[in-house]
């Protein structure tokens, strides 16, 4: 079946649950993972408050910073069930692109990602990384949604 999962992590419990959901996958099919975290490089002009607080030095360790963490989450858990794991941080304006073009370059045959379930306006403002996956990926796409709230504090 699948043979290299892709799980992209944004550090959310949401995410924490695609990466426990992924690699327990990955583990009964005798899998790899690749983690990928994305985070969005640095503009001058932003409405972003960690962009305007920062130069673009200091947003650049924060970012990295951030992303180390969220790998290191990843990391642990892939180690926990005896599961290869290779982590991937990427700088990208699109986080849908850099997932696509992870998995393509990595040669993932599966992704598997949160989807945060906004629904109404704040789906059409946000946007849905996962949605953009999904229309654009080529290869399958397993989307982790929404647990019972009871559920959310056993993968802790």
């Amino acid at each position: 079946m699948y043979q290299h999962i892709l799980i992209p992590t944004d550090g959310s419990e949401l995410s924490r649950l695609a990466l426990h959901e992924g690699i327990a996958l990955a583990k009964a099919l005798s899998a790899r993972v690749t983690v990928l975290t994305v985070t969005m490089p640095f503009h001058v002009f932003t409405s972003d408050p960690s962009m305007i607080a920062d130069s673009a030095g200091q947003y650049g360790k924060h970012m990295a910073s951030l992303a180390d963490q969220r790998l290191t989450v990843a990391k642990d858990i892939a180690r926990m069930a005896a599961v290869p794991c290779d982590l991937v941080h990427v700088e990208h304006e699109h986080p849908y692109q850099a997932i696509i073009d992870t998995a393509q370059n990595r040669g993932c045959d599966v992704i598997e990602m949160a989807s945060h379930g906004r629904h109404g306006m704040s789906a059409i403002v946000l946007g849905s990384e996962t949605l953009k996956v999904l229309t654009h990926s080529a290869i399958p796409v397993i989307v982790c949604r929404r647990p019972h709230p009871a559920s959310l504090s056993e993968i802790r």
